[in-house]
């Protein structure tokens, strides 16, 4: 009987070690890249008869996310598995997120082959914005091997090498390379941002990725000048770009996605985030890699509410305490002495840029700590902006303004714009009216009335042949472009221009939407100097595009503010309905529908009623799902 008990116990003990060894959790899997940070894969749990996705979620508290039913691995051999079931979440419902912003839930597929190792996890291509995952590593840590093109070299450094000059020419600048790891389904364009000190401006441009990864952008600028490269979910990637030049930039992706993970940003590197060649290549290679703090504005709006209640005065003296705890961690550095010089001038341009933002930072600084609510904003801002002395920042600390290499900071073209105004001022002070500041400021109004859409005079283009070639050459493109656009615009159609009329102004907007009646209205308050809105308009057009049959009308008003000609030349590539209404009208449709900023949107169903209403662009994914619930009612 013994004997018998023996064995029968011998045999539940192997059954049992079959099942376990059945089942199988990998914790904190390694993985390749990822075009999320809202969520990632704590534990993989296999088994025989499932295999389990333990997901970790991060968003903004009290948004929701969501996750497609159509979602499904993929494994190493090319073979799916569909999603079978959420635990924690419904799929296809919006998951709303709790107020730490972070949560978890568990996806549940289908049993994995054992010769599997590796996964994706995909929401499909069809999905806008879905998550991916891929190369999620199911044996061992280590990720397959990083293939590097033969251009992607880390330069090696001359700690002693000081800062050039930056070139001073107007031509094209070239941006080319190649992103790695990149995968079908990732995003198929990327920004570039460039810093243009000549236009005291930022310009934006689309950079195409095709299948293979590889990306070719060009560009005119005015002289050498820094570029950051924004990559959905990722830090600036930031490069210089110069007239007549190639920028090489090989971006890798693994390291990115590695550095913005909750489990392994902690671990080993994957290499250089970005390997460059090019001008200011070992700069820009410094600029890029893992830093102490050196950027005194992050500084201050991470600890945004350790300045509510402060006074001007002392706000001045904690911003210049923090600006010269930067220098000091820049002054000890290891890296290269032109990388210490561009930190520096960066430091000193965005102490400027902080203080003159004194008023602002204090205004957000009470929001965030429920001191006053946005309604009292206003006022509370204007209460502090009028104490704010004429010296409040010494002309003397602008003298940066006029140095040549400051213009390789990408905080020269924010600063300049803010006080080229203040030009005879500053030459009295400095005692002369020569350098790059007064070459700049003297193009900036000319630059700023071609981006309103208004020609340059005859006078003002006699004036720009006295400029420096650069400038000169720039301005006269620049008006050349515009001069044929409104030509263009003359020929374009899908725009209505339309007249409020003398209405009271309990009739005004009832007035205007009466002419849409029983069609779905997203209406759109905006105006031509706004940023956001001139981007939120490019956003949509394929969205228009696509709900072309959902019978939407798209209605947008602005108020004087927005100049006529500005305006008349703009709206031919915004489709839809336009008003231009009077500053009173404005200001009765702003109170009525407490437009606190621009843009502000409405949705408005086929009986008049607002079934949706959003201060700010809610990006291209949200705008359509709210208009399609109210159009396919």
């Amino acid at each position: 009987m013994k004997k018998l008990n023996f064995l029968l116990s011998s045999l539940l003990l192997c059954m049992c070690c079959t099942i376990q060894a059945k089942n199988k959790v990998i914790e904190q899997p390694p993985f390749v890249v990822s075009n999320t940070t809202s969520i990632e894969v704590s534990q993989v749990e296999i088994s025989d008869t499932a295999t389990v996705l333990h997901i970790f979620a991060k968003y903004r508290p009290k948004n929701w996310i969501k996750i497609a039913s159509g979602s499904y691995l993929q494994d190493n051999n090319g073979k799916t598995y569909q999603l079978r079931s959420g635990i924690g979440i419904t799929p296809d419902a919006e998951f709303w997120m709790p107020e730490s912003g972070e949560a978890e839930f568990q996806l549940v597929f289908p049993p994995l082959p054992t010769s599997v190792t590796s996964i994706d996890f995909t929401e499909g291509a069809d999905v806008e914005n879905g998550f991916s995952i891929w190369g999620i590593q199911l044996k061992g840590n280590n990720l397959p091997k990083l293939v590097l093109p033969k251009e992607a070299v880390i330069h090696k450094t001359d700690k002693e090498t000081a800062l050039p000059n930056p070139v001073i020419e107007y031509g094209k600048a070239t941006l080319k390379g190649k992103l790695l790891d990149f995968r079908p389904g990732m995003s198929k364009t990327m920004t570039l941002v460039s810093w243009e000190s000549a236009k005291g401006d930022i310009s934006e441009a689309l950079v195409e990725i095709q299948p293979d990864g590889s990306f070719s952008k060009e560009i005119s600028l005015a002289s050498t000048t820094p570029v950051s490269i924004y990559i959905s979910g990722s830090s600036p990637l930031q490069l210089f770009m110069e007239p007549g030049k190639t920028t090489e930039a090989y971006i890798n992706l693994r390291e990115i996605s590695r550095r913005r993970s909750k489990f392994h940003s902690e671990e080993k590197p994957y290499g250089e985030i970005i390997y460059i060649n090019g001008p200011l290549a070992t700069v820009a290679q410094e600029l890029n890699q893992d830093m102490p703090d050196t950027n005194v504005q992050d500084k201050v709006y991470k600890d945004m509410k350790a300045f509510a209640g402060m006074d001007i005065d002392t706000y001045k003296s904690k911003v210049l305490e923090l600006s010269a705890e930067v220098q000091t961690e820049i002054d000890k550095l290891p890296c290269s002495l032109a990388t210490r010089q561009v930190l520096t001038i960066n430091n000193k341009l965005s102490t400027i840029g902080l203080l003159r933002l004194a008023a602002n930072t204090l205004t957000s600084a009470a929001i965030q700590t429920n001191q006053i609510t946005r309604e009292e904003a206003q006022k509370y801002f204007m209460e502090r902006a009028q104490k704010i002395p004429a010296d409040y920042i010494p002309d003397a600390n602008f003298a940066i303004l006029n140095d040549l290499q400051a213009i390789l900071s990408s905080n020269y073209s924010n600063i300049v714009i803010g006080y080229y105004q203040k030009s005879d001022d500053l030459a009295k002070t400095w005692g002369t009216d020569n350098g790059i500041f007064f070459d700049i400021v003297r193009g900036i109004p000319l630059y700023q009335s071609i981006k309103n859409f208004t020609p340059l005079t005859e006078e003002q283009i006699s004036t720009i042949n006295t400029f420096p070639s650069a400038y000169r050459e720039m301005l006269t493109v620049a008006n050349a472009e515009l001069l044929a656009k409104i030509e263009a615009n003359k020929k374009k159609t899908g725009f209505t221009v339309n007249e409020a009329g003398e209405v009271s102004d309990e009739d005004l907007f009832a007035s205007i939407i009466s002419k849409f009646s029983g069609r779905v209205l997203l209406v759109d308050f905006w105006a031509t100097w706004c940023g956001p809105c001139r981007m939120a308009n490019k956003e949509m057009i394929p969205m228009k595009e696509e709900l072309k049959d959902k019978d939407i009308v798209y209605l947008y008003i602005t108020g004087e503010t927005s100049p006529l000609k500005t305006w008349e030349n703009m709206i031919p590539d915004i489709h839809g309905e336009h008003y231009r209404v009077t500053a009173a009208q404005w200001n009765f449709l702003g109170k009525s529908f407490n437009v606190s900023g621009v843009p502000t949107y409405l949705i408005i169903d086929r009986e008049g009623n607002i079934k949706y209403r959003q201060v700010g662009f809610p990006g291209v994914k949200t705008m359509k799902e709210e208009l399609l619930k109210v159009a396919d009612q």
